[in-house]
């Protein structure tokens, strides 16, 4: 499908039009960005890797039941999608203790939860993505108590279905952040709640069941290096890795072959 006009470009993904208005082609970034945009850099190749890993999760969890924005994958950095209106809020599943709850709380990084712990954000960059309550959400008409519901009950049953996910591949899934949106369906002529987004390392905090390496965007956060060493392994523990390619990661200098399955 050819790529129409520009639609809209974020920190790692850039929308394009297609002939059809219901569908979007979404393509995937090497950038890589930290703290509210404050610290970025350009890592070859990591595109490539999030695109696919994204790939296979939505696809897994649509087997599960999980409606989601993702049609199809085009190329090793583009994905035809539903094109979707997006709620203004990021959803927040907290499993282990880390990152910013450790410094809001003073919780002991690496705590266990006893359950879940779910929050949510206003998406605005220019306000730093503030954490709000549900009634932030229901006082400015962001989401309906309704739709929080439903989001929320679909939210907690993609981290069940990811934590097992992961479990199975000795990796832990600390936390994630996810989006929701409105999508048009066409057999039931109605706009429903999907998925949307992405959901790869660059969204979620995984660390090695083992060792507690970290195999996410907080090597990049923390400067820990070897980014796209940590992807490549959770792409390969996925077992997934498509078309063969050389990438390389420009904080290090290193060109690393990945060989991935073809579907």
């Amino acid at each position: 499908m050819n790529k129409g006009t520009k639609l809209y470009e974020g920190k790692a993904k850039i929308i394009y039009e297609t002939k059809d208005k219901n569908l979007v082609i979404q393509h995937f970034k090497d950038d890589a960005t930290a703290f509210n945009n404050l610290k970025k850099s350009k890592i070859e190749g990591k595109g490539v890797l999030n695109n696919r890993i994204s790939e296979y999760i939505l696809s897994n969890l649509a087997q599960c039941g999980i409606k989601t924005h993702l049609v199809k994958r085009l190329n090793m950095r583009e994905q035809l999608i539903r094109k979707a209106e997006i709620f203004p809020i990021e959803f927040i599943v907290r499993n282990i203790a880390t990152g910013s709850l450790t410094k809001r709380l003073g919780i002991p990084e690496g705590t266990l939860l006893e359950k879940p712990l779910l929050e949510y954000c206003y998406k605005k960059d220019e306000l730093n993505d503030p954490l709000i309550s549900k009634e932030h959400i229901y006082s400015f008409g962001w989401a309906t108590e309704k739709e929080i519901e439903s989001i929320d009950k679909t939210t907690l049953r993609i981290n069940d279905i990811l934590t097992g996910l992961f479990r199975a591949i000795g990796i832990k899934l600390v936390d994630f952040k996810i989006e929701y949106g409105k999508a048009w369906n066409k057999d039931k002529e109605i706009k429903e709640i999907v998925l949307a987004d992405e959901i790869s390392p660059d969204t979620c905090r995984l660390w090695d069941s083992k060792t507690e390496k970290k195999l996410d965007k907080d090597r990049f956060r923390k400067d820990l290096g070897n980014i796209i060493q940590a992807y490549q392994e959770v792409a390969r523990r996925l077992g997934i890795m498509p078309e063969e390619t050389n990438i390389s990661e420009v904080n290090f200098g290193k060109t690393i072959p990945i060989k991935f399955k073809k579907k």
